[in-house]
């Protein structure tokens, strides 16, 4: 399993496709707080209902001086159609090698339904101005973790 990161930890640069093929990478986003966050395939209810409360979300975070990232191991293109269908508005990168989940631990071994198995660990990872991981949040829940991130980072109080 891949090393989870800890607060105070040097987030681990990265730079993926997002669903239009255009490369981005964290260090476009150095001098802001940028919300990571790690999610098994687009287009799948829990999925969905994640990426539509970030959307929904978006402003409140932005104002608070936070960009909002998703990672997943889709293709541009799923990307692509998986923004057109739910009007997402959160950046969505590719990672179909798992080089970036691996590196920030969100990608490993899951037990679902008593069958163990590799795969994408529901995960965010916040990371400060300076390009350091502020928290890191580890098997987190598709419904309720946005409302619950921006109680504990104080966001829209």
């Amino acid at each position: 399993m891949s090393e989870r990161l800890q607060a105070g930890d040097t987030a681990p640069a990265f730079t993926l496709p997002d669903a239009d093929g255009k490369e981005v990478s964290l260090a476009d986003h150095l001098g802001r707080k940028v919300i990571v966050y790690f999610y098994p395939k687009a287009l799948t209810p829990g999925c969905t209902k994640q990426a539509c409360d970030f959307t929904d979300n978006l402003e409140v975070f932005a104002g608070a001086g936070y960009d909002v990232i998703g990672i997943s191991p889709d293709a541009p293109e799923r990307l692509g159609k998986f923004r057109e269908t739910e009007q997402l508005k959160v950046t969505l990168l590719s990672d179909p090698e798992h080089r970036v989940l691996e590196s920030y631990g969100a990608y490993g071994e899951k037990v679902n339904y008593g069958r163990t198995y590799r795969g994408v660990i529901r995960s965010t990872v916040v990371v400060d101005e300076q390009g350091r991981v502020e928290r890191a949040l580890y098997n987190v829940r598709a419904t309720g973790h946005v409302a619950k991130l921006l109680k504990d980072l104080k966001v829209g109080e």
